[in-house]
């Protein structure tokens, strides 16, 4: 066979291999239209309607656990038309719903992104063939959920200790009925029961109202100086039967905008604590600072300071960094949860600088209302709540003095 010949039968093997290469690729594309038919005729009318208007991730997936169609939502679960199920516990979910024919609903934790998610995931067999999957991202519910679990937890041990005592303490007084020494001093120290108690549910009231979705009321333009003062007034009977000086420092004439009595309590709980934890003849310090387009309004004290492993946590409910010391001085483990739950309602901060020994330092961060649209009203409506705060700290100072 000459070159001519081998030339030709060249050209024919490859004009045929050619052939058969397009055929092959005409019947995969004529096999994949067949299926994109198929499935889309499979998928009832609307679906992809339906699952588009869902805020909640939705998918619909075949026996093979491909998924067919799907909600915005979803993809931020990593569920994209055109691919199978990923996360295991969808497809045990899948496969024992289509086994039982009963939908069932599970709760699993899914990746949104690289961030580890709660959900809840129900499946429901829509078809012989098609399975709908709903899920919920319920993360943030049981977040919230185990938190009022963990405050009503928490608040009734809290209220059984003064229950408690105001009970046996009656039962003291009942028993010492002919001894007028022994009466009198169980009465004071009934009395001190009874104010812990009482502060300790108006402080839970207080937090449950900054905690509460409802938008504060009386927000107006508020001068920073009658709130320093009015909240070092508040304190200055404890401090001094203390044998604490508060002194005060920094800028004048600047304003914020916010309730006034919620500032007030707000800045008493960082004195009451700087107060509290501080050894006598300690002095405490207020100090007010313009910093730009911020208030910043600062109490420090010499006191025992804050260890690191507890600054994490003291601003949470019921946390005491020190046990002991807290029970002494009848603390709440309130005080700091409001403190920053107010300052947040009123779009600011809280921050905490301390080393154990040297004191702790608290300061409150709040936007700045500049002098030329301040209205300059007076806080009227905090005197009373200024007076009962004075009488507040002088019946815990005459308390801790009979003791």
């Amino acid at each position: 066979m000459d070159s001519t010949q081998l030339a030709l039968l060249a050209l024919i093997i490859g004009a045929l291999i050619g052939a058969a290469v397009v055929g092959l690729t005409v019947f995969a594309l004529r096999s994949r239209d067949r299926t994109r038919r198929v499935t889309s005729v499979a998928i009832p009318d609307g679906t992809d309607a339906v699952l588009q208007g869902m805020d909640d991730a939705a998918v619909v997936v075949d026996a093979s656990l491909l998924v067919l169609s799907a909600s915005a939502a979803a993809e931020v679960f990593g569920l994209h038309v055109g691919q199978t199920l990923a996360s295991d516990p969808l497809k045990l979910l899948v496969r024992g719903v289509r086994a039982s024919g009963v939908a069932a609903t599970e709760t699993m934790n899914l990746r949104r992104g690289i961030e580890p998610r709660l959900v809840a995931a129900r499946a429901s067999v829509i078809t012989p063939r098609l399975t709908l999957i709903v899920i919920r991202d319920i993360t943030e519910r049981e977040r919230v959920e185990q938190m009022r679990r963990d405050f009503v937890a928490n608040t009734s041990h809290e209220l059984k200790t003064p229950v408690g005592a105001v009970t046996l303490l009656a039962e003291a007084i009942d028993s010492a009925a002919d001894d007028p020494e022994q009466v009198r001093h169980f009465a004071r120290r009934l009395t001190g029961e009874a104010t812990r108690l009482g502060q300790l549910t108006s402080r839970i009231m207080n937090l449950s109202r900054l905690q509460s979705a409802d938008d504060i009321v009386e927000m107006r333009t508020v001068s920073v100086d009658e709130v320093v003062t009015a909240a070092i007034e508040s304190q200055q009977i404890t401090a001094e039967g203390s044998g604490i000086s508060i002194a005060r420092g920094g800028d004048r004439g600047l304003f914020v905008r916010g309730d006034p009595q919620i500032l007030i309590e707000a800045v008493s709980n960082l004195l009451a604590n700087a107060v509290s934890y501080s050894p006598p003849g300690a002095q405490v310090g207020v100090g007010v600072r313009d910093a730009e387009d911020a208030v910043e309004i600062a109490v420090a004290d010499h006191g025992i300071g804050i260890h690191e492993d507890d600054q994490q946590r003291i601003f949470e409910r019921f946390y005491r960094a020190d046990q002991a010391r807290s029970r002494r001085t009848g603390g709440t483990g309130l005080g700091l949860s409001i403190v920053k739950h107010a300052v947040q309602r009123h779009g600011g901060s809280v921050e905490l600088w301390s080393r154990p020994g040297r004191g702790a330092t608290f300061t409150i961060r709040l936007p700045l209302v500049h002098a030329t649209e301040a209205e300059t009203v007076p806080v009227r409506k905090t005197k009373k709540f200024t007076k009962s705060m004075k009488s507040a700290g002088a019946r815990a100072s005459a308390e801790k003095g009979a003791r």
